[in-house]
C-alpha cells in the first residue's frame, strides 16, 4: 500500500467507490464537503470573473469540477441506498423523475400537479437517503456499516 492510499483511501473510497454501504452520517459527510467545495468554487469564481463578460470561462471553468461532484454524489446515494437495502437503481426515481416530472408539467395544463408529484418524490428521495436508518446487520450489498468492529486477538 503506498502512501497516498494509506492516506486517502478511505476518503476516496467515500467519495467515488459504489460497492458496499455507508451510514447516514457518512452521507451527510460528503454532502459538507460538496458544500465546502462548491462555496470554494464560487469564491474562486467570484474573485476573478465578472459574471455577464465571462460566460464561457465561467462555464468552462465551473463545468469541470463538477463532473467528480456529480459521480461523487451519485457514488454516495447508491452506497446510501445499498445500505437501506436498495438497488442502486432506485437513483432514477429519486434524481432523474422528479425532473422530468417537473418539466412536463407545463405542457398539460395541470402544471401544479405535476410540481407536487415533483416534489413528493424529492422530499420522498430526502427522507430515504438522509434520514431513514439503513437495514440492521449484513445485507447482499456489506455488513452493517455501523456494526461493532470484530478486532482479532494477536
Amino acid at each position: 500500500m503506498n502512501l497516498f492510499q494509506l492516506l486517502f483511501g478511505e476518503w476516496i473510497d467515500l467519495l467515488f467507490g459504489f460497492r458496499g454501504r455507508i451510514n447516514r452520517a457518512k452521507y451527510w459527510l460528503a454532502f459538507l464537503i460538496y458544500f465546502i467545495a462548491l462555496f470554494a468554487l464560487y469564491v474562486l469564481f467570484s474573485l476573478f470573473f465578472s459574471f455577464p463578460t465571462d460566460l464561457l470561462g465561467i462555464l468552462l471553468v465551473f463545468s469541470v469540477p463538477m463532473i467528480p461532484i456529480i459521480v461523487s454524489s451519485i457514488a454516495v446515494a447508491i452506497k446510501r441506498l445499498h445500505d437501506r437495502n436498495k438497488s442502486g437503481w432506485w437513483l432514477l426515481v429519486f434524481y432523474f423523475l422528479p425532473g422530468v416530472i417537473g418539466n412536463i408539467g407545463p405542457y398539460t395544463g395541470v402544471d401544479i400537479m405535476f410540481q407536487l408529484a415533483s416534489l413528493g418524490l424529492s422530499i420522498w428521495a430526502l427522507v430515504e437517503l438522509g434520514f431513514l436508518r439503513g437495514t440492521t446487520g449484513r445485507n447482499p450489498y456489506g455488513p452493517d456499516p455501523l456494526a461493532p468492529k470484530v478486532r482479532l486477538r494477536e
